[in-house]
């Protein structure tokens, strides 16, 4: 599991759909109390896996350690 890659999410781009929840086999989301999807377990992200991102229409979502960057996860 990776320390220092993780997602992110763009709570301005994200429309709640939960298919990055539903996607990851290694529990990283939870439902946050604004029905929305949330990092609660980045350190069970697996280093450069970027599947959740892949999945996301809305591309609302980037990865701590990647080149592009992205906002942090509020």
């Amino acid at each position: 599991m990776a320390k220092n890659w993780y997602p992110i999410i763009d709570y301005e781009k994200c429309i709640g759909c939960m298919e990055c929840y539903k996607f990851c086999p290694n529990g990283v989301f939870e439902i946050g109390s604004d029905g929305k999807p949330k990092v609660a377990h980045p350190e069970k992200c697996v280093e450069f896996c970027k599947g959740c991102g892949k999945i996301c229409d809305q591309k609302a979502i980037t990865f701590s350690g990647d080149r592009g960057g992205g906002k942090k996860d509020e």
